[in-house]
């Protein structure tokens, strides 16, 4: 059941011309560990496998990022708000992002969560 909503929404977000139009990117995280950041490692990492939130006004869409923190969404035009999905702690900050889709054109952006470690 949860396949087929997918594949409805992804028909209905298509563009008539059959070109893409959405938002794709990738997501980090930091600080990663508490403390400094020690010169011989990296500042964030990808954030994998995390669930997202799409919203127009109410929720619309979601996606989750892969191993990487990459994601790609089919979204019609609009002004869109993106956030975690499911945000229980008040410690950090997971969007929200903003992002314009324009007709028949995927947005890039690359955003950064906030761990909230110290």
């Amino acid at each position: 059941m949860l396949l087929t909503m997918d594949a409805v929404f992804f028909a209905a977000a298509q563009t008539p011309s059959g070109t893409e139009a959405g938002i794709e990117g990738f997501i980090t995280i930091s600080p990663t560990r508490p403390g400094p950041v020690r010169v011989d490692a990296p500042a964030s990492e990808p954030l994998a496998n995390t669930a997202f939130v799409v919203e127009k006004e109410a929720e619309v869409a979601s996606f989750t990022t892969d191993e990487h923190g990459h994601f790609r969404i089919q979204l019609p035009p609009g002004h869109y708000k993106v956030s975690i999905k499911g945000r229980k702690t008040t410690i950090g900050h997971f969007g929200p992002f903003e992002a314009d889709v324009v007709a028949d054109k995927m947005t890039s952006v690359q955003w950064n969560c906030d761990s909230g470690i110290r």
